[in-house]
Parts: C-alpha cells; sequence; structure tokens
C-alpha cells in the first residue's frame, strides 16, 4: 500500500489526490515506522521519497515581476520511470460540444455571418488520436481547423491590402445535386526580417502535470526553435507557473541567444498549477517593457490543466478579455495528452487575440514556430468577420461546415465591440458552404401571417450566387473597415475544378466521417482519398501526403471497430442466447 502511494506521488498526481489521501499516507507511513514494518516494506528506503512528499508546493502569493525564481521551485524531482501515458490511461481529456451547422432556407436566413479562424490544433490532435491507434472523439473533431491546417494556392493580396480573397463553386462530392462553395482568403506574407520589433513573453507550465517527455521535455525543445528565430530588435521574457508564478528570465534582447536557452534549460517541472497567477504576471511583464507599433504578445504552453486560483472557464475567460485591451496579443500552443484540456486554451486563444495549435512532434515545432512564424507570432488583421448574403433566386438552403464555435449574430458584423478572430503574417482561412440549388423554387415569395417575403425581380435576372462582406481591423487600431465581393454562379465539375477546393472537400469529407454527420451523404473513405491524391499537387512539405496516410489508418481503424463489434464478448452471449 506504502508503495502505490508513494508511487502515486512520483507520478506528480498530486492532483488526482485530495486532501484526505495526502493524510492518509502520512498517517500510513508513520504507523509502518512505529510497527517496525517499515524495515521490511523498504530495506534501503530512499530519502528522496519522502522529501518529495514534504516537498508539494502549496498555493503561495504571486511573485512580484522584478523577483527571481523561488529556490523551491527549481528543485529537480527524481527522475520517473515509466512508460509514456496511452490516451486512455488517467483521461481526464476534455472537449467543447460541438453541434453541427444545419441547413437554413436563404428566404427566411439570408445572412450566414462567422468569425474567421485560423486555429490549426484540432487537426494536430486528431492525427495524434490515430497515431495511437484509436478515432478521436466527435467532439474533438472541428473541420474548419481540419481544413485550414493545410495551404492553399491562394494569390497574394494587391499592395496595401491585408487579405486577398477567392472563391470557387463545384459539385459536392458527397451529395449528388448539392453544391460546394470555397472561400479562401490569404494574408500578406511579410519577411520575417520586415516584421516589426517583438516583445514576446513565454508563459510555461511547469506544474507536475508536465513532467512527462511529449510535454515540458518537448516544450522546452519547440522553444528553442523559436528563439532560433529571434532578431535583435526582439525581446523575450519566460515567466513560469506551478505551485506560484515566478520570473525566470527578464526581459532579454534577442541577440543574448545563450542567455534565453540557459533559462529554458534551466526548467524543472512539479507542483499543482497556479494557471491564473501565471496568466496575470505573463501580462504585466509584457506591458512593462511594451513596444509601441511592435508585436507584443504572450506565448502560452501548457497542457490546460489549471487547478490553482482562478481556473474555471469563466474566470479564465473574462480575466484574457480583461488583459487583451493592452494590445497584448495572445499565442496559446498545447501539449501532452490524458490530461489534456483543449476546450480550455480554444476559449484562452479567443478571447485573447490569439491563435491556437497543438504541438505533438518535434516537426509540427517546426512548421508552427518557424515555417508559420510570421503567422504565429504576427497578426495582420484583427475581428475579421465574413458575412455571406445568398441570392434566393439561385439558392435554396445553405449550411456552413464547420465553424460552430465562430458564428455570428447579423448585427453583430458592423459592431465593432464585437470579438472575433485574427489573421497572421501569410495565413490562408478557408471556409466551406454545402449549398442546395434553387433550380427557380425559391424565386418567389412567403406568405406569412403578418408579413410577406418577396425576391427582387434584379435577383432573379442576377448572374449572382451572393455578396460577400468582410470587416476587419489594423492590429494598433478599433475602427473596422469594410470589403464587398460578388460570387457569380458559375459551377464547375469537381473533377474539373482546381486543386484548392478539391483537397478542401477531401478533408472536410474525412472531417465528416470522423464525426460521423449527419450531412455526410455518400462519403467514404475511398472518396476522400480520390480527391486528396487527385488535388495533392506539388505538396514541397509533404502535409498533404501525411494526410492521405492519416485517412488511411483511419480507414483500418474504422473497418477494424466494424469488424469486432460482431465477435466481441457481450455480442457473443446475446448471439448464444
Amino acid at each position: 500500500m506504502l508503495r502505490i502511494i508513494l508511487e502515486a506521488v512520483r507520478r506528480r498526481r498530486t492532483k488526482q489526490l485530495c486532501t484526505f489521501c495526502s493524510m492518509a499516507a502520512c498517517l500510513l507511513i508513520a504507523a509502518f515506522a512505529v510497527s517496525g514494518c517499515a524495515k521490511k516494506e523498504l530495506a534501503k528506503p530512499d530519502k528522496s521519497e519522502f522529501r518529495e512528499l514534504a516537498e508539494i508546493p502549496a498555493p503561495a502569493p504571486m511573485m512580484h515581476a522584478k523577483m527571481a525564481m523561488a529556490p523551491s521551485m527549481a528543485v529537480r524531482m527524481p527522475p520517473i520511470q515509466r512508460q509514456p501515458v496511452s490516451p486512455t490511461e488517467f483521461n481526464t481529456e476534455s472537449y467543447d460540444r460541438v453541434n453541427e451547422n444545419a441547413f437554413l432556407e436563404v428566404i427566411k436566413n439570408p445572412l450566414s455571418t462567422f468569425s474567421i479562424d485560423v486555429d490549426t490544433a484540432s487537426y494536430t490532435n486528431v492525427r495524434r488520436f490515430i497515431n495511437h491507434g484509436q478515432l478521436p472523439p466527435a467532439d474533438a473533431v472541428r473541420i474548419e481547423e481540419l481544413v485550414n491546417y493545410f495551404g492553399y494556392d491562394y494569390p497574394q493580396p494587391a499592395k496595401g491590402e491585408p487579405f486577398s480573397f477567392t472563391t470557387e463553386l463545384a459539385a459536392a462530392p458527397w451529395k449528388s445535386g448539392n453544391r460546394l462553395l470555397l472561400i479562401g482568403l490569404q494574408g500578406v506574407r511579410i519577411p520575417v526580417d520586415k516584421l516589426p520589433p517583438a516583445n514576446l513573453v513565454f508563459l510555461i507550465d511547469v506544474s507536475g502535470s508536465m513532467d512527462e517527455e511529449n510535454k515540458l521535455p518537448l516544450l522546452v525543445k519547440s522553444f528553442k526553435l523559436l528563439v532560433s528565430q529571434l532578431r535583435t530588435q526582439d525581446r523575450v521574457a519566460i515567466v513560469v507557473y506551478a505551485g506560484r508564478a515566478g520570473l525566470v528570465l527578464p526581459s532579454t534582447g534577442g541577440d543574448e541567444k545563450n542567455k534565453i536557452l540557459a533559462a529554458l534549460d534551466s526548467l524543472q517541472a512539479g507542483g499543482s498549477t497556479a494557471g491564473g497567477q501565471g496568466i496575470q504576471l505573463a501580462y504585466q511583464v509584457a506591458r512593462e517593457n511594451f513596444i509601441k507599433n511592435g508585436n507584443n504578445r504572450v506565448v502560452l504552453a501548457t497542457d490546460g490543466d489549471f487547478n490553482v486560483g482562478a481556473s474555471s472557464d469563466a474566470e479564465m475567460e473574462r480575466l484574457i478579455e480583461e488583459k487583451r485591451k493592452d494590445g497584448v496579443f495572445l499565442s496559446v500552443l498545447g501539449f501532452g495528452m490524458g490530461n489534456y484540456k483543449d476546450s480550455k486554451m480554444q476559449k484562452l486563444a479567443d478571447r485573447g487575440n490569439g491563435n491556437y495549435a497543438y504541438i505533438d512532434t518535434l516537426l509540427e515545432a517546426k512548421k508552427v514556430l518557424i515555417s508559420q512564424f510570421g503567422g504565429t507570432m504576427m497578426t495582420i488583421a484583427k475581428d475579421v468577420k465574413m458575412q455571406v448574403e445568398f441570392n434566393p433566386a439561385k439558392v435554396k438552403a445553405y449550411r456552413l461546415i464547420g465553424y460552430e464555435k465562430r458564428m455570428l449574430r447579423p448585427e453583430d458584423f458592423a459592431d465593432d465591440k464585437k470579438d472575433a478572430g485574427e489573421l497572421g503574417s501569410g495565413h490562408t482561412v478557408t471556409a466551406l458552404y454545402e449549398i442546395v440549388p434553387a433550380d427557380g423554387a425559391a424565386a418567389g415569395s412567403q406568405d406569412l401571417t403578418y408579413q410577406t417575403t418577396r425576391v427582387k425581380d434584379s435577383a432573379k435576372a442576377s448572374a449572382e450566387l451572393a455578396t460577400i462582406r468582410f470587416r476587419f481591423k489594423k492590429p494598433q487600431e478599433d475602427t473596422s473597415k469594410e470589403l464587398v465581393r460578388k460570387i457569380p454562379a458559375v459551377v464547375t465539375r469537381l473533377d474539373k475544378a482546381g486543386s484548392n477546393i478539391g483537397f478542401a472537400a477531401a478533408v472536410a469529407e474525412w472531417g465528416m466521417l470522423l464525426r460521423n454527420s449527419e450531412h455526410k451523404g455518400s462519403a467514404s473513405y475511398a472518396q476522400v482519398l480520390g480527391l486528396a491524391r487527385t488535388a495533392k499537387g506539388a505538396d514541397y512539405e509533404g502535409y498533404r501526403a501525411e494526410f492521405i496516410r492519416l485517412v488511411e489508418i483511419t480507414e483500418l481503424l474504422d473497418g477494424k471497430v466494424k469488424a469486432t463489434s460482431v465477435t466481441s464478448p457481450a455480442n457473443v452471449q446475446t448471439i448464444s442466447k
């Protein structure tokens, strides 16, 4: 029994031990010592094990930004020898429920309004599940994040504009007779050496839950990649939090890379998770070193498992919303599995004018922090909203695929106080609509008891499918600018369409299969693979080839579930009866 309790403490599972269990552990140790059984149970006791029981950090007041890290937080706990935790072992992962968008009749709902989303965490997290031999939970699958993980061949914007605009209309592969509309945005790509100076604060979770190979060790390696991109004019501070928050490295110039790397190498995991204190201190440090017209940003790296201080979703959201008023943006990087809190980190990024990525390998860290350094670290447009007005003479009904967490009311579009998504340097944003053509059916009127809705004659004569409006703000401004574009109702056969809509359709269809969507129609893995292979393109970095491999594995996992469900012990017993 003593060995079990000691091992629980060694594994830093203090979050799962209640106060009663901790007291029971101490009493049990004392009982063994008094009875003499301790000598038999622990022939040569390791004093470090008992020291661990005494050194579990307790919550403490937040340290001042100028204070050094408390010595107790730098103590290295004895190394732990154990197998990596699987996605199901001690699984307390949390995901917000996703209620898929339904088809809406244009005659009743002519406007579709939503905030853009450049987050990619869902794709990487889904990949992690599949690579571990599991199908992901349905709510872990956010289709827009799967689609937006990939780059697309959209043109660079005109001079002076933050993004360009692209549309394509083709047949929907999973539903005969329906159409698929692609809307693509391409953010202006700013070379790294032309980016404004950066004031970065690395906010790093060093609590006990981070003491696993795919958490803090991977995190440190990832941040070293980011440090390699820093220039002389950039500055970095490092704030950590466990049982308390502390400043490990004051704001330091990008030319002092050895000093920054040494601070990263000094990080050790242990204790509880005072995330609220860490966020407050990180924003305080960012504000104290604020660079006017620069890139002021907190980079939060964690598994999201906050349990001390402000830890509820509502508290954390209010805290982040308050801090973003200082002009400091937020990037959230997720690590680990088992206790991963996707729902919380997604909310933090959304409320903090930021972006959210999940890092499961060093190669993914390279993609996010080197290949997409400008997009991850530099915002070129904030509060970007999109509103599509469909022509009822051309469209009977529509469904926005994904973006369920980004939906806005029509009146939110022109409200500059309403928060929306951010677009980074070089980022692409892709949105897909599934459309039911009108075929003349919607060109009449709808008679209600108290009003009549009629379609204008000009709409019937128009060759336009829809009108799209974009609103965005420059990073340092509070007043939005609006752009308007028209979409022609010209349909292309999918096999004749470009690789952009072909590959995006493949990814969206895969997402619907993973979610077992009620709108998946005739979707199949074979069709997804056919579309993806046809639209793979040059694929210089191999991301699309990896997607094809993931679809192949998903098909095997899905097939295995179907095959074994018939011969499971429960079903065999039922059949025998």
